[in-house]
């Protein structure tokens, strides 16, 4: 008698998906931690003992309910809406992007996007079966204008991502240049989002004239705000929009201890304020303090990290991680990236530590 031999259950699992690499965080117990982005900043003793109170009140046994509604009114007073627009939240940005990838899923559909950017824009296009088209900055980092016209012309995309600032490039990109590309996907009838995870560190932000355009969206996260662990992102847009990508939104998708955790920020904003402020500070302290290393080019910031090129980007990685310093290889992510590091703004004693290892490592 001749056993049965079962089959793999992986044969179930798609070929693409199982060619993917999964997204990778570094092990950073013990470590001086400027590898994601993140605010160094905890929260003050005092307003840790009120936040603890507020959340230990906190209905877990129920499903999130209004304090929903609450959140998002509060966000849209936070971020300006103008009146009428809609707004949505998400599990953090990554949420929103697939939602967006889903909605947008026709026959044919692309999602285009500046390259190097963010890795989630790509990958969600691909889980969704979409094409992603990426089309590469210039050596400075700059918005290729003729390419990203003619890619918009030729690919007709469904969604074009605008990261302002850009990640891990840290730039703003030139706003008429942008204004013609929206303006040219705007005729082929496709949306524009334009992904502002970096607003508390720039000098500015597209908020007040996504009026002058029907099919432009405004992605934010509260990440960079201060609650990175609180995974809360929001989309802002027409309401007609919002509305329509939301039915795809997951019931129940933002946790009551998220919900309330964003309002008490929310109502303390101006502590997060104040952080940022010290971080754009240190952020132009670093900039000045790379210029005096030789053979580090570094590149002007608008965002909460710094983009270096070094003459060795793994022998750096790998001399400043030996130092107690974790800071993130960009390296192979794309090839204009060859030999460049991304170096998150920590706290004046973090950066300290972080600019005397890198000038160690190189």
């Amino acid at each position: 008698m001749t056993a049965d031999i079962a089959a793999s259950p992986l044969q179930r699992i798609r070929a693409d998906v199982q060619g993917m690499h999964a997204y990778a965080v570094q092990d950073s117990r013990g470590m001086v931690k400027l590898d994601a982005m993140e605010n160094p900043f905890g929260l003050p003793p005092e307003l840790q003992a009120e936040l603890g109170k507020r959340l230990g009140a906190v209905a877990i046994n129920r499903y999130p309910g209004e304090r929903v509604a609450d959140l998002q009114r509060a966000l849209a007073k936070y971020a300006g809406l103008p009146e009428g627009f809609g707004l949505m939240l998400g599990n953090g940005s990554d949420e929103l992007i697939s939602l967006l990838a889903m909605a947008c899923d026709l026959p044919d559909a692309s999602i285009l996007a500046p390259v190097p950017g963010f890795v989630m824009y790509a990958m969600s296009a691909q889980l969704q079966g979409l094409k992603f088209v990426g089309v590469p900055l210039t050596a400075d980092f700059e918005l290729d204008e003729a390419a990203m016209l003619a890619a918009i012309a030729k690919e007709r995309p469904a969604i074009v991502y605008l990261a302002y600032p850009n990640n891990p490039t840290a730039n703003l990109w030139d706003d008429a240049v942008i204004e013609r590309v929206i303006q040219a996907q705007r005729v082929q009838g496709g949306l524009v989002v334009i992904d502002e995870a970096y607003q508390p560190f720039a000098s500015r932000s597209y908020i007040d004239r996504i009026e002058r355009h029907g099919h432009v969206l405004l992605m934010r996260t509260l990440s960079k705000f201060g609650l990175a662990g609180a995974r809360l992102g929001y989309l802002m847009g027409p309401a007609a929009i919002i509305a329509e990508v939301d039915k795809l939104r997951p019931p129940y998708n933002i946790s009551v201890l998220n919900c309330e955790c964003a309002l008490f920020a929310l109502e303390h904003e101006q502590v997060f304020a104040e952080q940022a402020r010290q971080i754009r500070e240190q952020r132009d302290w670093i900039f000045t303090a790379l210029a005096r290393l030789p053979g580090v080019k570094s590149w002007p910031s608008q965002a909460n990290m710094i983009l270096v090129r070094v003459p060795d980007a793994g022998k750096a990685f790998e001399g400043m991680k030996a130092r107690g310093v974790l800071v993130k290889n960009i390296s192979k992510m794309h090839p204009l990236l060859a030999n460049c590091l991304r170096l998150t703004v920590g706290t004046a004693e973090e950066n300290k530590q972080m600019l005397a290892a890198l000038e160690q490592s190189l």
